[in-house]
């Protein structure tokens, strides 16, 4: 007999008591956090689909781990099998510890982005790109043209770099302008898309003719391995782990929030294969993060987070970690949700073009439908739009062609009778959609603004 959805590979040991409110009193708190879910209380939500970064939860292993904590200032031994981890499944030489992904991506923009240089990569992310434009670079998207069309449905890779894209840039400003390009595995903010072996296998090999360095965002990249062991051929057979060194090995470095895929609550890392870089690297992580040997974690952090990347690699693990988001995305599009498609690796993004036609992108239609979840439901949600995008080098707004709220699936959090409510929760507000105002800014930050911007109801 097939089920209608994968039970879950692991038994529940701790709960955590979650709680509704009524109605009236959530419709209160979403003005008062000025109608951005980030300035949600935790107690304000009942379902928390914001992020799946540092949400996780812990196996009783990586739990017993904490208990191994080596908080030695220097040399801790749980950096020392950290370290050893990730050279094992990732093949890098060298592994420089941050508190989280952004800090690497700190230490890699402050390296290598010069004033005047432009980073391509397969769609931005809002703190990657920060960190170059700080840097005084220009990010430029050359993902393939249709990770920007969320109802195609029959591209198993939207995340792929178009190698035509990549080229012309690299002959329009020259590879000397270029110091890296930045490939997410999977891309966020195209909906979670993965990218294929064999699109990697060939930036790669078009980065070294040009003599560029191919740095990926490994944030999410055993959910990607996923997607190729199941979509790409020749790679059924394979072992995620065995995926995973592969795809590492066309790339000379990356950068990693293991708040996802290393399944913990806080750290990441640098890691890379030339020692100069290293050395530059270890230089600035004592001034940002800490000591080369444990930047920015405890040693019980390290260690939960070692044991954490072994776990991600079990295929019983992340089949049901992709299939659990998968099953949510086809429940919301049985009921005529529109969704980015196909469904991606860690969250469903809902359309909010489709969802709310009668809101200019102007009027911030993202940003009002995961306040209108909030209030409906008590599920939090977080925008991806227009006010995610920010404002370019003259002040203007970004308009992105995608205009996306996304429930995010925390790893081992919830149970499918949640996303069940969850998509019962937003099939009823779509009946309702008509209703949903705009938004206007209230507060703007110059910088990451979708992180503590306020707003009010136009």
């Amino acid at each position: 007999m097939e089920s209608k959805y994968i039970p879950e590979p692991y038994k529940i040991k701790m709960v955590e008591p979650i709680t509704l409110l009524p109605k009236e009193e959530r419709a209160k708190r979403i003005k008062d956090a000025g109608y951005n879910t980030f300035l949600l209380k935790t107690r304000d939500v009942f379902i928390d689909l914001l992020t799946d970064s540092g949400t996780n939860a812990m196996s009783h292993y990586q739990w017993a781990g904490l208990m191994l904590g080596d908080e030695a200032y220097a040399g801790s031994e749980n950096w020392i099998h950290l370290e050893e981890t990730v050279r094992e499944l990732f093949g890098f030489r060298y592994v420089v510890p941050t508190h989280q992904g952004r800090g690497a991506e700190n230490l890699i923009s402050q390296i290598l982005v010069k004033p005047g240089m432009y980073i391509p990569g397969n769609m931005y992310f809002t703190t990657t790109r920060t960190h170059m434009e700080l840097q005084g670079g220009t990010f430029v998207d050359v993902i393939r043209d249709e990770a920007h069309e969320p109802e195609r449905d029959d591209i198993p890779f939207k995340g792929d770099v178009d190698l035509g894209k990549y080229e012309a840039l690299i002959k329009k400003v020259g590879p000397e302008k270029i110091p890296y390009i930045c490939v997410a595995v999977t891309v966020n903010m195209a909906g979670g898309q993965p990218t294929s072996m064999a699109n990697l296998k060939a930036v790669y090999e078009m980065s070294q003719r040009y003599g560029i360095r191919v740095i990926f965002d490994a944030t999410r990249c055993v959910e990607n391995a996923y997607f190729i062991k199941k979509r790409e051929a020749g790679y059924e057979d394979k072992t995620i782990a065995e995926i995973v060194l592969e795809m590492f090995s066309y790339s000379d470095g990356c950068t990693m929030s293991g708040k996802k895929d290393g399944i913990v609550n806080m750290g990441g890392f640098l890691a890379v294969n030339e020692e100069d870089l290293y050395r530059k690297a270890t230089g600035l992580v004592v001034v940002y993060e800490g000591m080369p040997s444990y930047g920015g974690m405890t040693g019980r952090d390290m260690e939960a987070f070692a044991r954490g990347l072994r776990e991600a690699m079990n295929y019983d693990y992340i089949r049901h970690r992709v299939e659990q988001v998968i099953y949510l995305g086809n429940r919301m599009s049985q009921r005529g949700v529109p969704i980015v498609k196909p469904v991606g690796g860690h969250a469903v993004f809902v359309d909010a073009r489709r969802f709310l036609p009668h809101l200019s992108q102007d009027e911030l239609p993202a940003q009002a439908l995961a306040a209108a979840i909030y209030e409906h439901s008590g599920v939090r949600t977080m925008e991806r739009g227009i006010v995610s995008a920010g404002r370019d080098k003259d002040g203007n707004n970004y308009h992105p062609k995608l205009e996306l709220v996304r429930l995010t699936i925390p790893r081992r959090v919830y149970t499918n009778a949640h996303l069940d409510y969850v998509a019962d929760s937003v099939e009823s507000l779509l009946a309702e959609a008509s209703d949903i105002r705009g938004l206007k800014w209230v507060y703007e930050p110059s910088v990451l603004r979708f992180f503590t911007g306020r707003f009010e109801h136009i």
